[in-house]
């Protein structure tokens, strides 16, 4: 490679670079100095505080609620939008299916969203007295309906994870759309040879020919959940009582609104690791799948 390439490779990619490492890398770095601190997030007078913050998540009754309601936010953010995408794309793969194109347009819209405003239409839909649930319920039941799905603790969290989980779909829909196309029509043609039927040939032939499809939209599932916090601050805040609080929630609310940046960065490092911790088993469950299929 001669000097001249070099040159113009280190001059393009030196801006992209320099922006990366001012507004992602830098910060990342001062959330870690600041995790041993006991810094305000205003006073320029601070301590040390080695492992403190840490230890202090240990017996931390919010924070171990936090925990719970991530783990609940990550299974559930990771079902619904996966078997929901999956349904889909069988369903509209299908040639029986008229005007597939249009339906797959309308169901991936919610993701082209900004979640602030797929947050702001659900808080619409979930409005108590004239919400389009409520009203829906009240037709059905013939009763007036006016239950408050965001402001009441039992359902609160899981009425974001169904917002969450309407805008994901799409993504996940798209991506098992694109491993059907990788299905040989040979096998699913043998299949019916044999004389099995539309669930064997999908259970037996197109199911274990998605693997490579399911471990993407898992782990694109698993890891915007983790990120998932616009929506929860649009929708709840982390209320009412802390009941729909995540890590993400906890961590902004520890950071910005009770001004413990040393604790909420502590969170943030937390959050960063098992972040890492899934993209590592992502990447390694892709290598395995690499030399599996070659």
């Amino acid at each position: 490679m001669n000097r001249h390439a070099v040159f113009w490779r280190v001059a393009l990619l030196a801006p992209p670079l320099a922006v990366f490492g001012v507004f992602v890398v830098w910060p990342l770095l001062d959330s870690f100095y600041y995790s041993f601190t006991d810094w305000s997030g205003f006073n320029p007078r601070y301590r040390f505080v080695g492992l403190d913050n840490f230890a202090r998540v240990v017996t931390d009754r919010l924070f171990a609620n936090a925990i719970a309601n991530t783990v609940i936010w990550m299974v559930l953010a990771l079902l619904l939008p996966t078997l929901g995408g999956l349904g889909l794309a069988l369903l509209l793969d299908s040639s029986r299916v008229r005007g597939a194109n249009v339906f797959k347009s309308i169901f991936y819209l919610p993701i082209c969203l900004a979640a602030v405003i797929v947050g702001q239409i659900w808080v619409w839909i979930y409005q108590p007295e004239w919400g389009l649930l409520n009203t829906f319920l009240g037709a059905v039941t013939g009763e007036p309906e006016t239950f408050a799905w965001l402001a009441k603790p039992q359902s609160a969290l899981y009425s974001v994870i169904v917002a969450w989980s309407w805008q994901q779909m799409g993504l996940s829909m798209v991506i098992f759309l694109a491993g059907l196309t990788a299905v040989p029509a040979d096998l699913t043609e043998a299949a019916s040879i044999e004389g099995a039927n539309g669930w064997q040939k999908t259970w037996h032939v197109v199911l274990p020919m998605l693997r490579p499809a399911t471990v993407v939209v898992v782990a694109l599932s698993v890891i915007n959940s983790l990120k998932g916090f616009d929506i929860l601050y649009i929708m709840t805040a982390g209320g009412p009582f802390h009941s729909s609080d995540t890590l993400a929630m906890f961590m902004y609310n520890e950071s910005f609104k009770k001004y413990k940046m040393g604790y909420g960065s502590a969170i943030s490092v937390i959050l960063f690791l098992l972040t890492l911790a899934i993209i590592f088993l992502y990447f390694r469950q892709l290598r395995k799948l690499d030399e599996i299929h070659g």
